[in-house]
């Protein structure tokens, strides 16, 4: 029985410890892609700081990184900025990866 309860025991914090990296990658991404979308509405230095982590908590709005991309679409909209959907949802993905590769590498 020691083995079975071991096996999960280290099932449990394996996947803990994954779901960690993903949320911080997450986290990582939402910052980059805000600062990204910050760029292309002409924002800089504390304007673009500040619109980073409102990009941030708008992840917090519901499950999935739909809301993430419905806040740059309107954004976006409303400022006349000229990004398609396909554009920025590339974006997402390309961040997604290199916030998994600067969690996993500690950076």
């Amino acid at each position: 029985m020691n083995t079975f309860d071991d096996r999960r025991d280290s099932n449990e914090k394996k996947y803990a410890h994954d779901e960690e990296l993903r949320f911080k990658a997450t986290a990582r991404r939402n910052k980059m892609l805000g600062l990204w979308a910050a760029e292309k509405l002409g924002l800089t230095g504390a304007e673009a700081e500040a619109y980073a982590k409102e990009v941030v908590v708008a992840d917090f709005e519901s499950p999935g990184e739909e809301d993430v991309f419905q806040k740059l679409r309107k954004d976006f909209d409303a400022k006349g900025v000229h990004q398609s959907d396909h554009q920025i949802r590339r974006t997402m993905a390309e961040l997604m990866d290199k916030a998994v590769e600067l969690v996993k590498t500690g950076r």
